[in-house]
C-alpha cells in the first residue's frame, strides 16, 4: 500500500484508535466504544475506556472533540453491532441522547437501527467504572420491585413485591414457592411534601390553587412501602410509572418521593430523609413509565446518576422527556416480558424499536427521518402537536402517528448495550422454538410451534400495556446477516435487516413447522 494511501486512510479514521500496519486494513470489530477527548485526557476516566475495551476483546476506540456525530463516518467504516458511548454526566443531555438514537439509523441508508447502543456515564469516573465492571458476568433477574400492575402475581420472577398505579393504596408481595400474590390495604398516611410546600407557599402569598377535588396532601403511606420493600426484597429488577422529573420519582397517586443528593438516593420522609438500603447487588432499573427520569440533565445531581450510583445499576433505560404516549417504553417491555429468557435488555428494546419505526413507516413515512420539533423545556406538547399535525397535512392526524414520532428518539439506555441480562427461563410459555441456519448467501430459519402453541401469547397477551398493539414474531439473529432480505416465493409481511427479523401476522398453528427463508449478500 503506497504511503499516501496509508496516510490517507488514517486521516479518514483520525478520530480512532487503529494501530494498523502499512500493509494491512483495519479489521472490523462488533464492538465499537465513542468517546470524547475530554473523557480520555482524564485519567481516571481513561480507566474506564481501557475496562470497558478489555471486557470486549477486539474493541476500537474513536473519540471526538464536542459531538458523537464526528465519528458517525468511522461508525459507517465499522459497521458494529455494538457501540458504547462514554461521556461525562455534564455533557449528557435530552439532544445528546436524541441525537445518538438519529445516529444508530445512519449507517447506512435503510430506517432501521444498525447497532444496539448504550451510554456508559456515572457521578465520577469511579461509579462509570463499577458500572463496566460489575457486569462483565450474564445476569438472570430473579426478584423484582415494581409500581406498575401490568405484572399481576409477577410469576416471571422468584419473589416480587409491587405498589398498585391502578388501586390507590394496595401493594403486594409474593415469596418464592407462592403461586398468587399476598395484597394490603395500606392506611397510615403521609404528608406529600412537594405538595405541602405548594399549599403553604400558595397561602402565604394570598394566592388560590385550582386543585382536584380529590387533592390532599395526605396520602397513603406508600414510600414507606416501597422503602421495605426494597430493603427486603433485595430487587434484581425495579419498574416504576407514576409522575417524575430529573429530580424525583412519585410513588402512585404522588404518595411520597424518592429524591437525590450528591449522588445520593433517599425517601423524602416528613420527619427527615431516609437513605434506601443497599446491598451492593448489581441491579437494573425501568422507570418505563416516568416521564424525564432519564434525562441526566448535564449535571451529575440528578436522578438517573444517582439511581446508576447509588442503586449500583447496571443497566437504565428511561425517557428524556415528557413520556404521555409511552411505546417506546412500554413496548420495550413487552418484548422483555412476553419473551422470558429469550432476550437480553438491549435486545428486546431494540426489536421494539424496530417494530415502531416499520409501523411508522406504514403510517406515516414522512415521519421516518424528519426531527421531532421538541421545544427548550417541558410541558410544550400542545404546541409540538400543532407543528406536528402541519407537517402531516394530510387531514386530521392519527393520535398513533404522532405517539410513535414523538416516542421515535427519546429513550436513553445507559449501561452495556452486549451485556447479558434477561429474565428467567419459563417452561417455554410461548412453546415454540426457532433454528436459523446460514449457507453462502442463504440464510434459513425454522419455526416450530408445539402442542400448547398461542398465537394470542405471541402476540403478548401475557403482558399488556400502553398503546402496543399486537407484536409480531420477532427473531434477533446470533450473527448479524449481510443485506438479508425475503428470498423469492417467501410472502410473509416482515420486517427484516442485519440484526433482526420481525413478522407480523404469520398464523402459526400448534404442533408444524415453518420456514423462513432470507437472501443475504456473499462475503467480500
Amino acid at each position: 500500500m503506497k504511503k499516501w494511501l496509508v496516510a490517507a486512510l488514517l486521516f479518514t479514521c483520525g478520530f480512532c484508535d487503529l494501530s494498523v500496519k502499512a500493509h494491512e486494513l483495519p479489521k472490523r470489530p462488533e464492538y465499537v466504544i465513542v468517546t470524547s477527548y475530554r473523557v480520555s485526557n482524564d485519567a481516571e476516566w481513561m480507566d474506564v475506556i481501557e475496562a470497558l475495551k478489555k471486557k470486549h476483546k477486539g474493541a476500537e476506540v474513536c473519540y471526538y472533540k464536542e459531538s458523537p456525530r464526528e465519528v458517525l463516518p468511522n461508525l459507517r467504516w465499522y459497521y458494529p453491532r455494538y457501540v458504547a458511548f462514554i461521556e461525562k454526566p455534564e455533557q449528557i443531555g435530552r439532544d445528546f441522547i436524541v441525537d445518538l438514537n438519529r445516529m444508530s439509523r445512519e449507517i447506512d441508508d435503510d430506517i432501521y437501527a444498525d447497532y444496539l447502543w448504550g451510554v456508559i456515564t456515572g457521578y465520577d469516573a469511579k461509579a462509570a467504572l463499577r458500572l463496566v465492571n460489575s457486569t462483565e458476568q450474564p445476569k438472570v433477574l430473579k426478584n423484582a420491585l415494581s409500581t406498575v400492575s401490568s405484572f399481576g402475581d409477577g410469576l416471571w420472577f422468584e419473589r416480587f413485591a409491587y405498589i398498585s398505579d391502578s388501586r390507590p393504596g394496595i401493594c403486594g408481595e409474593r415469596e418464592k414457592g407462592e403461586a398468587k400474590i399476598k395484597e394490603e390495604t395500606v392506611t397510615d398516611s403521609i404528608d406529600n411534601r412537594i405538595f405541602r410546600d405548594m399549599v403553604d407557599k400558595a397561602e402565604k402569598e394570598g394566592k388560590k390553587l385550582n386543585l382536584p377535588k380529590d387533592f390532599s396532601v395526605k396520602k397513603p403511606n406508600l414510600l414507606k412501602r416501597f422503602c421495605d420493600f426494597y430493603a427486603k426484597y433485595d430487587p434484581d429488577l425495579i419498574v416504576t410509572a407514576a409522575h417524575a422529573t430529573e429530580k424525583n420519582l412519585e410513588m402512585p397517586y404522588s404518595a411520597g418521593n424518592i429524591m437525590c443528593k450528591d449522588g445520593k438516593l433517599y425517601a423524602d420522609f416528613p420527619d427527615g430523609p431516609k437513605d434506601l438500603v443497599e446491598s451492593g447487588k448489581t441491579r437494573v432499573y425501568l422507570p418505563i413509565g416516568n416521564c424525564l427520569i432519564g434525562n441526566v440533565n448535564k449535571t451529575n445531581n440528578s436522578m438517573a446518576i444517582a439511581f446508576m450510583n447509588s442503586a449500583n445499576l447496571g443497566m437504565f433505560i428511561g425517557y428524556v422527556v415528557e413520556t404521555w404516549y409511552g411505546r417506546n417504553g412500554w413496548g420495550g417491555l413487552c418484548y422483555f416480558m412476553n419473551n422470558p429468557g429469550r432476550y437480553t435488555i438491549p435486545e428486546a428494546f431494540y426489536l421494539n424499536q424496530q417494530d415502531m419505526l416499520f409501523q411508522l413507516r406504514e403510517m406515516a413515512p414522512d415521519f421516518l427521518r424528519k426531527p421531532y420539533p421538541y421545544k427548550e423545556g417541558n410541558m410544550h406538547l400542545e404546541q409540538e402537536y400543532t407543528e406536528v399535525a402541519k407537517a402531516y397535512g394530510k387531514g386530521k392526524m392519527p393520535i398513533d402517528v404522532f405517539g410513535f414520532y414523538h416516542d421515535r428518539d427519546v429513550l436513553a439506555l445507559y449501561g452495556d448495550p452486549a451485556w447479558d441480562v434477561r429474565l428467567m427461563e419459563q417452561a417455554n410459555p410461548n412453546d415454540y422454538e426457532v433454528k436459523c441456519k446460514v449457507k453462502n448467501e442463504e440464510c434459513v430459519i425454522t419455526v416450530k410451534t408445539g402442542p400448547n402453541y398461542s398465537e394470542k401469547r405471541l402476540e403478548g397477551s401475557d403482558f399488556r400495556s400502553q398503546h402496543v398493539g399486537d407484536l409480531p414474531f420477532s427473531y434477533f439473529f446470533p450473527k448479524r446477516l449481510r443485506n438479508p432480505r425475503l428470498a423469492e416465493g417467501q410472502n410473509w409481511k416482515a420486517a427484516v435487516d442485519e440484526n433482526f427479523l420481525l413478522v407480523y401476522k404469520p398464523n402459526f398453528e400448534p404442533n408444524k413447522e415453518y420456514t423462513i427463508i432470507l437472501r443475504t449478500d456473499p462475503a467480500r
